[in-house]
């Protein structure tokens, strides 16, 4: 291929009301605000020498505008360009200076609806890993993965698996070897990018690594003693996929936020994809409560980057699937 794809590497979601995202992502979930305006607050994790990773951008309503990948140079940007021009895909480019902080920019839907972006620069400011008097609600430290809900999870995995040059490291699939869920990589880690079968496009969810399993707990209960318990939608818990020990959030928008750590490395070329049955009850939880349907059956809607209206959604191919764990 002739282009170098990094990771995953920021996520712009809509919100309504900044002040009460500023509360519950910086003040208790301990995201270092790198800058802000009338409009934008611009968030980081302490490990993070990029100027952000989450973008939360004053709107009427709740959705995700894009959902960004870091680049090697901008020969790579003009090499994605030619493949999705070539493939149908309408791109759109943003110029540096358009967006804060971020050079050129080249946006485009994906082949399930998601609104991707891609860029080479971003602005560096100060690494804090190291500065542990900020340490503070979850200790944040990196942006790790994204989750998208499609209808059709296969038609995703072979367009970021085959034409993007994704690996898989873990997927589920069913009786009939139907592909029900994935878990694909660019950084030597599980993944960047989850594909999950349901309603879509939407983004299931957005998450970020913290430092040991410990700085989940205490998160939960900062949370509580914040009035943010009901915020808390899922877990703690460990996933079998990916061996995450999880907790899945939502915040005041709606949109869900996993907080992570405890996954491996992918880097070996002789890696084996890990298969999970639909049926096995521990590829969800290893251990933990049941997830609640919510969780199966929310997620944020995400926008055009060419009109900025919503993308129509359709059901998932497949017959959705809900495993159970009794601990």
């Amino acid at each position: 291929m002739d282009f170098n794809i990094i990771r995953c590497a920021r996520a712009i979601l809509h919100v309504t009301d900044l002040d009460a995202s500023r509360n519950f992502y910086v003040d208790a979930l301990g995201f270092i605000e790198t800058e802000a305006d009338d409009a934008h607050i611009y968030l980081r994790g302490l490990e993070e020498h990029t100027h952000h990773s989450l973008v939360l951008k004053k709107a009427d309503e709740p959705c995700v505008e894009a959902l960004g990948y870091k680049v090697s140079s901008s020969d790579d940007l003009k090499a994605l360009s030619e493949l999705f021009e070539m493939k149908g895909f309408t791109t759109k480019w943003f110029q540096k200076g358009e967006q804060h902080a971020v050079g050129e920019t080249l946006r485009v839907q994906d082949v399930s609806g998601m609104p991707l972006e891609f860029f080479a620069e971003i602005d560096s400011v100060e690494r804090l890993l190291q500065r542990y008097d900020l340490y503070k609600g979850s200790r944040m430290q990196r942006i790790d993965h994204f989750n998208y809900m499609v209808s059709d999870v296969e038609a995703a995995f072979n367009f970021y698996n085959k034409d993007l040059g994704f690996a898989c490291s873990e997927y589920t699939d069913t009786e009939n070897d139907d592909i029900w869920a994935a878990w694909l990589h660019r950084k030597q880690t599980v993944h960047d990018l989850a594909l999950m079968n349901g309603k879509g496009p939407r983004l299931h969810h957005v998450a970020f690594w913290l430092p040991d399993p410990l700085a989940i707990i205490h998160t939960c209960d900062v949370l509580a003693s914040l009035g943010y318990g009901e915020n808390i939608e899922r877990g703690p818990g460990r996933h079998g996929l990916s061996n995450a020990f999880f907790l899945y959030l939502r915040d005041p928008d709606g949109h869900r936020i996993e907080l992570y750590n405890g996954d491996y490395l992918t880097s070996d070329p002789d890696f084996k994809p890990i298969r999970w049955d639909i049926n096995d009850p521990m590829r969800q939880t290893f251990w933990g409560h049941e997830a609640p349907d919510c969780w199966f059956n929310e997620a944020s809607a995400v926008l055009n980057v060419l009109t900025g209206k919503k993308v129509e959604q359709k059901q998932g191919k497949l017959k959705q699937h809900k495993p159970t764990f009794i601990i």
